[in-house]
């Protein structure tokens, strides 16, 4: 049952990333030959802002799920019940607090940008900006806390892939229309706060959560814990732009989201394929199944390694070309930054690496023993940027988010190793030395193909289709010849998911 919901999870989860790529690259493109890079650079900005704001709910999205996998895996009504008023209450009263400090934040942020936009037109756009994310934590994110939880992220991607296209139709239309950006980003918030609202909807009837049943506030009570480990994620995530933002200009940041959008789009379709599995370790440890729990992490692991080795090696050999061809016709600012491209793949690639460390932490709730490592992490990112930004500019604050998120690699796995399913950290290392010996075998076979600069897309996908299959193969055949026996446990485990699926309409 959990690897059928894990499959039809990876299905859903991969039509809305291919479908959030498409659109996440159409959208930022329009803006930019429409209003210029110092608006892309403004909009990115102010939405990493708010996320900053938003941190006041850190913590509650993972102490939520990690309370939820034993009362979902016993049928428990009136547990799930207690904690889901807990959880909703908590959040109403950070959807309030959220909107005060959006209206602080929306009278402070022009300043930052006030050589280049005047403080009206500012303020006005925070507010516009944050609508969607107030909308999200009042009226949504506890349902959807609750469908994570229980498998079900698939009903979350496709209200997600309905709104993601409708915006971006209802986003061009009013460009060509020639409304301004204010109109543009209401549009696009307001349809996006039909998110949250479907989600309660849905979750409410489908779960039919008794609303008299007295709130658990008990079991969240680590959510100052779990904290921690929310804050590190997101600053690796945005201490980038912010740092730009305040030390550069929204032109510098404007280059960085471009390949942030590249970077991102492919760890979200990496995420797709194996996200789902972490609620599946949840229900293994709810249930004590500890010896299955570490035979699926190694599956886990090796799933891991090879879509990332696999996806971020096709994305260091043609993102530079993509680059060029997406900002052909933008002169305002140059796109074309190797050294910087290369250290920001460096630190997504690593941050990939530790998807499943992290997970097995965050489902069994391990938030308080962990948290100092997340702090860490923050520290370290935020002084190693604010450093080298005035030296590098863009090359430094992606080597404080390099730096950062090795060492918050390292300590997870090394946690998970010590303190969870004991094993020796060497088998990380294996996997890190193997990883190298395939980038570099596709970096010195694709060094052989001699391509010439492409001048449109279609150029772009066939030069990319043979740099695929040299990486398909690599990795591939590093695998064989050192995972055999976990490829195979893969393939079984698949095959069983899939034959199950199939029998599953004759019950």
């Amino acid at each position: 049952m959990r690897s059928r919901k894990a499959v039809i999870n990876t299905i859903a989860g991969l039509a809305y990333e291919l479908t959030a790529v498409l659109c996440g690259f159409i959208l930022p493109r329009l803006i930019l030959t429409a209003f210029g890079s110092g608006y892309n650079g403004i909009t990115s900005s102010i939405t990493q802002f708010l996320g900053y704001v938003a941190l006041m709910r850190a913590g509650i999205g993972g102490v939520t799920k990690a309370g939820l996998y034993g009362p979902l895996a016993a049928k428990d009504a009136r547990a799930t019940s207690a904690l889901m008023n807990a959880t909703e209450r908590f959040l109403r009263q950070v959807a309030l607090l959220f909107a005060i400090s959006m209206v602080a934040m929306a009278a402070i942020y022009p300043f930052l940008v006030q050589e280049q936009f005047d403080w009206l037109f500012s303020f006005t756009l925070v507010l516009i900006l944050g609508i969607s994310t107030f909308a999200q934590y009042f009226f949504g994110l506890p349902y959807q806390l609750l469908l994570q939880s229980d498998q079900r992220q698939g009903v979350i991607y496709g209200v997600q892939i309905v709104t993601t296209i409708l915006n971006t139709i209802i986003a061009a239309i009013l460009i060509r229309l020639g409304a301004s950006i204010h109109i543009v980003k209401l549009g696009s918030a307001l349809i996006f706060t039909l998110n949250p609202l479907f989600i309660n909807y849905y979750a409410r009837r489908k779960y039919k959560i008794d609303k008299t049943v007295p709130p658990n506030n008990e079991a969240l009570k680590d959510k100052w814990d779990s904290f921690g480990l929310q804050v590190a994620n997101f600053v690796n995530s945005n201490t980038d732009m912010v740092v730009l933002t305040v030390f550069r200009n929204v032109y510098e940041v404007s280059v960085y989201t471009v390949y942030y959008m590249v970077t991102s789009g492919i760890r979200k379709v990496l995420l797709t394929f194996i996200n789902s599995l972490g609620a599946a370790f949840g229900n293994m440890f709810a249930k004590k199944e500890m010896a299955t729990l570490k035979r699926n992490l190694l599956l886990y692991e090796q799933i891991t390694f090879a879509f990332a080795n696999f996806l971020f090696s096709v994305t260091l050999m043609v993102v530079l070309s993509f680059v060029h061809v997406y900002t052909s016709g933008i002169t305002d600012v140059n796109y074309i930054r190797p050294s910087f491209a290369y250290v920001l793949i460096a630190a997504s690639l690593f941050a990939a690496y530790r998807i499943p460390y992290q997970s097995i932490v965050e489902v069994i709730g391990h938030f308080k023993q962990t948290r100092n490592g997340a702090f860490f992490e923050a520290f370290m990112n935020i002084v190693v940027s604010i450093i080298l930004v005035n030296l590098l500019g863009l090359v430094g604050v992606a080597i404080g988010t390099l730096c950062a998120t090795v060492f918050r690699t390292f300590q997870y796995a090394l946690y998970v190793s010590h303190n969870v399913i004991k094993r020796p950290m060497w088998l990380l290392v294996k996997r890190l030395l193997l990883s190298a010996l395939t980038f570099g075998l596709i970096i010195a076979a694709c060094s052989l193909l001699h391509f010439s600069q492409p001048g449109n897309y279609m150029q772009l996908v066939l030069q990319a289709i043979p740099i695929a299959l040299i990486a398909a193969l690599a990795t591939i055949g590093v695998e064989l010849v050192f995972y055999r026996a976990d490829l195979q446990l893969f393939i079984q485990k698949l095959k069983g998911a899939l034959h199950h699926k199939k029998k599953q309409p004759q019950q």
